[in-house]
């Protein structure tokens, strides 16, 4: 069943349905490696970094299968992106991942509680992007 988002994935070079993540950090080295590990795994990925940035592109990209942010950036925080996203009856159906480099069970505990699919330590490792083959939205 396709929502109203938009399930629809693009095809990639070899005809195949690529998964469109939106990756999220203000870092430009943990931002170009998470993308890199991305788009390893055959993810179509667009890498910002603001949240601002992201919730623009959310209002005018419709085919966002997955959310990636890192936890602590200036001005909005990844938990902020994902409670925006939860409160929004057009996103609220993309999975949010988030990370960060601080291993704070509340912190980890309250943004699973707010809706995130799932909380990755960083540095990001192949098997984390792996494992999150399945919470992708189709």
């Amino acid at each position: 069943m396709s929502s109203p988002r938009g399930g629809d994935k693009e095809r990639g070079r070899d005809g195949e349905r690529q998964i469109h993540v939106l990756a999220v950090d203000d870092s430009p080295v943990d931002r170009a490696v998470i993308a890199k590990l991305l788009r390893s795994s055959k993810y179509r990925v667009t890498a910002v970094d603001s949240v601002k940035k992201a919730l623009e592109l959310l209002g005018t990209e419709p085919n966002v299968n997955m959310i990636i942010t890192d936890y602590s950036m200036p001005e909005m925080t990844g938990y902020e992106l994902l409670k925006r996203v939860k409160e929004s009856p057009t996103l609220r159906e993309i999975p949010v991942v988030i990370m960060s480099s601080e291993n704070d069970p509340d912190k980890i505990n309250r943004c699973l509680e707010e809706g995130a699919e799932d909380f990755l330590l960083k540095p990001v490792r192949p098997s984390d992007v792996s494992r999150l083959c399945g919470r992708m939205r189709s």
